[in-house]
């Protein structure tokens, strides 16, 4: 097997010496080659493949033999481990991924809220039920294809998550829910990796995920289509709430929608109204029904309220901490401070508004590299 010395000791990856970790193997290239790299290191590596949801019930079969979950990334994986002479095996986690990941999605919209799957995948599924498993077999450490890094502070003795070095591919906004006792127990072999380094890598070791193709929807709804999966999975609901009324920011009714869960904040396409100039969702109001539409300013907040924040560099930071802040995956970051920090709740300020905060989606707040917590955000707050 083909070994590039300089990009094996870049990785940074800790001697194994014959401990037992288990990889989470999607089929994917990163998936192969952290488990590919932790062989390499001496860990005794047993990759995992998760079945988590089933094509016929979540419906728009776009390929049947493709994507996450089918029989073809398992077949990857095995392929993978096959290669590597190392066991594989698929775990059948789709109960618990219904009931922690999928009906979570699915009452987010029917409150107004626009959910993160992969956060709520992350926090319950890989670092909780796997977690487990890995516990259960006498695995010593879990690893995934996650772009991320971890570190134990000597001067705190709290773990910390850390950026990727690729920022590009950095996947820490996803991870803000994984505990303490979870990333002591956590390897990222990809941290110090570019995206183009680990296909290097995979090319290297003769790895046939080395020119796959990223998958970029929702995993458990393979046609990106989640208005048709709200109605097939919840029609009872959804007829019950019926067509509403869009409104501008003073009240005045402007036309009709399909009903408050098919829509998000910051939306522009697909509204239907001919106003004479771009209008966006900026509020939704579930108990009435009704979707405030204004201008791109209307759109422009500064406080809000997060909840269910796991805190990781820190336990609960003092007050008026000052941070960066990201509100979405591929958000930048703005400063903000944080406000009435709590335990598991903060109100958080942004120093300029920013644009389209969104209920149920992510708040992570960093200081420089590193992950000082994360939560959900609740609702906005106005000043």
């Amino acid at each position: 097997m083909h070994r590039d010395t300089e990009l094996l000791n870049k990785t940074n990856i800790a001697p194994g010496a014959g401990e037992t970790v288990v990889v989470a193997m999607s089929g994917g290239v990163d998936s192969s080659v952290a488990a590919a790299l932790l062989h390499e290191h001496g860990y005794r590596v047993v990759g995992i493949t998760l079945n988590l949801w089933d094509y016929h019930a979540s419906g728009g079969n776009v390929n049947l033999e493709s994507g996450c979950c089918s029989i073809d990334t398992m077949a990857d994986a095995r392929a993978v481990c096959h290669k590597l002479g190392v066991p594989h095996y698929v775990s059948d986690f789709r109960e618990i991924f219904e009931r922690s990941v999928q009906q979570n999605f699915i009452e987010e919209y029917f409150v107004g809220r626009t959910p993160n799957p992969c956060v709520r995948c992350n926090t319950f599924i890989k670092w909780g039920a796997l977690l487990q498993q890995t516990q259960d077999i006498g695995g010593s450490f879990m690893a995934t294809g996650h772009y991320a890094r971890t570190y134990l502070n000597s001067t705190t003795n709290r773990w910390e998550l850390w950026r990727a070095v690729d920022r590009q591919k950095d996947q820490s906004y996803a991870l803000w829910g994984v505990r303490q006792e979870a990333l002591a127990r956590t390897i990222f072999p990809l941290g110090e990796l570019t995206k183009p380094e680990v296909r290097e890598l995979a090319r290297g070791l003769g790895l046939k995920t080395a020119e796959k193709k990223e998958s970029q929807e929702i995993c458990f709804i393979p046609d990106n289509d989640y208005r048709r999966y709200l109605r097939e999975r919840a029609p009872e609901a959804v007829a019950e709430i019926g067509a509403g009324n869009f409104v501008d920011v003073a009240g005045k009714q402007l036309g009709t929608h399909a009903g408050f869960p098919f829509y998000t904040i910051g939306q522009r396409k697909g509204l239907g109204l001919a106003l004479g100039r771009p209008i966006f969702i900026s509020a939704i109001n579930p108990a009435e029904n009704t979707i405030v539409v204004g201008d791109d300013e209307d759109l422009r907040q500064s406080d809000f309220i997060v909840s269910s924040v796991n805190w990781g560099s820190q336990f609960c930071p003092a007050n008026d901490t000052a941070v960066s802040c990201k509100i979405r995956y591929r958000d930048n970051g703005a400063p903000a401070v944080l406000l009435e920090a709590e335990p598991h709740r903060v109100r958080v300020h942004f120093d300029a508004p920013q644009r389209a905060i969104t209920p149920g989606q992510s708040a992570v707040f960093y200081d420089g590299e590193v992950v000082v917590g994360g939560g959900v955000i609740e609702r906005i707050v106005n000043t």
